[in-house]
């Protein structure tokens, strides 16, 4: 496939202009003013997938529209199902921006632009590497379908419907979703691992309002001091949860994977410079990586409760308000964590205060066996366009749609990120390395001539 190879490097710099196109549509999906945009970013999408030889359309959802594309070229062939989206988050603080968010400056090597990284440039690796395959073959090694939504930066709200109501059109062998990182410059890797998540609020009512501490102070419960009390109870001085039960279901690494993580280069002392915190803290016994990536979390997400303007108010608040997370691993259910945390917090609440307890969004943890067939294959497309093999990894955080294409569509998925953390996602002066962007669009080339190769189980 040199000739592939060969073309996309000869047409990077019009791919580049054509990445600056799309990056121009202010594609907002949390903001209604936006909503024009987020449509024609859609027709967009649809349009530059058609160029790329697939058949596609737009379909509408109760709200933003999806993007759907395909080409079969046989029944034979392993199918790869590509999840994307073209909605971004929105560009706010504007004043911190060196360049506008939505007018695409390269400086230093890096395209910046709200969306450059997450998730348009990514996205539109895939879309430029089939274009080559189709004008220089004039077919695929392997059978395509794209799902690119409009609705992941506020939470994918109509997708799961649309993947119920279209199990039998989106049948696919595996998917591939670049919408992660490389673990560090010029170390791409496959992330076989995401921790799932519960999300709760806790509520503490008291007194009927505010009261004068001085005349009630000593009589009464304080809700604010009994959730302090209670929340302070969720994580012991060794790192660990307090919540019985809580490590139940919880799984070891391998030993294939204490080995690779072993491997890694990390540098804590860097990694404690970059976020700004003296010491490390977590599980005693466990390296920062695996706490990161591999061990569940309890954490405090934001308190609020009585005054906090400037100089003092003397009361006694009528209500506390807590906001909590849990990180999950492998085999732990959302629902049962969720019962378990609720038990602990109520079994803790004073008299005198009224408990509730609301249940939020949760998905389950992702792992992938980094031995697969498809991780192998992955791995020698990635080796090609980089210059090494990836390393495999495991990310902190939570990916919804890798759980609802496991549960709905019974697919795993190939997490091949091509940009950075330090890319600032969700911040302002967002960017991607043009030389990422080039790597990944020949990834991706390489991925489907690689994944061809797979054997098919069904």
């Amino acid at each position: 496939m040199q000739d592939v190879i060969d073309y996309l490097v000869g047409q990077q710099d019009d791919a580049l202009q054509q990445l600056c196109e799309f990056l121009r549509i202010p594609s907002v999906s949390a903001d209604s003013a936006f909503a024009a945009d987020v449509a024609r970013c859609a027709k967009w999408v649809r349009s530059a997938m058609e160029k790329a030889g697939l058949k596609a359309e737009i379909i509408p959802t109760k709200g933003h529209p999806i993007v759907y594309g395909e080409r079969i070229e046989s029944p034979e062939l392993p199918t790869i199902l590509v999840y994307g989206h073209y909605d971004v988050q929105p560009p706010d603080p504007l004043d911190l921006w060196t360049s506008p968010p939505f007018e695409p400056q390269i400086r230093d090597g890096r395209l910046f632009a709200r969306g450059a990284t997450d998730d348009k440039g990514q996205v539109f690796t895939h879309l430029k590497s089939i274009e080559a395959w189709m004008k220089l073959r004039g077919r695929l090694p392997v059978n395509i379908k794209f799902l690119i939504e409009g609705e992941e930066e506020v939470g994918s709200d109509n997708l799961e419907h649309f993947l119920k109501q279209n199990t039998d059109r989106l049948k696919a062998d595996v998917a591939v979703i670049s919408d992660t990182s490389q673990y560090g410059d010029g170390i791409p890797a496959i992330t076989c691992g995401l921790r799932g998540i519960v999300a709760a609020e806790v509520r503490l009512t008291g007194p009927s309002k505010d009261l004068h501490s001085g005349i009630f102070g000593g009589s009464i419960a304080n809700p604010a001091n009994a959730l302090a009390k209670i929340c302070g109870q969720l994580v012991g001085d060794d790192g660990r949860i307090q919540i019985p039960g809580f490590y139940d279901d919880v799984e070891e690494l391998t030993e294939l994977e204490k080995q690779q993580f072993g491997q890694l280069p990390f540098d804590e002392a860097a990694f404690l410079s970059e976020v700004g915190s003296s010491a490390p803290f977590g599980e005693s016994g466990r390296s920062t990586l695996e706490r990161r990536w591999a061990r569940p979390t309890c954490d405090i997400n934001g308190m609020i409760s009585g005054y906090t303007g400037q100089g003092p108010k003397t009361i006694i608040p009528s209500k506390a308000t807590a906001k909590i997370t849990c990180r999950l691993v492998p085999s732990q259910k959302p629902a049962k964590v969720l019962d378990a945390l609720e038990k602990f917090l109520s079994s803790l609440c004073p008299p005198g205060l009224k408990f509730e307890f609301l249940r939020f969004h949760g998905c389950e943890a992702f792992v992938f066996d980094p031995t697969s067939e498809w991780i192998t294959a992955a791995s020698e497309a990635v080796k090609v366009a980089f210059g090494r093999p990836p390393v495999f990894i495991r990310e902190g955080g939570s990916i919804p749609v890798v759980l609802s294409f496991k549960q709905i569509l019974g697919l795993d998925t190939l997490l091949l990120g091509w940009g950075r953390n330090t890319d600032n996602l969700h911040s302002p002066n967002e960017h991607m390395h043009v030389a990422d962007f080039h790597r990944g669009t020949l990834g991706s080339a390489c991925l489907w001539q690689h994944l061809a190769t797979v054997r098919r189980t069904s």
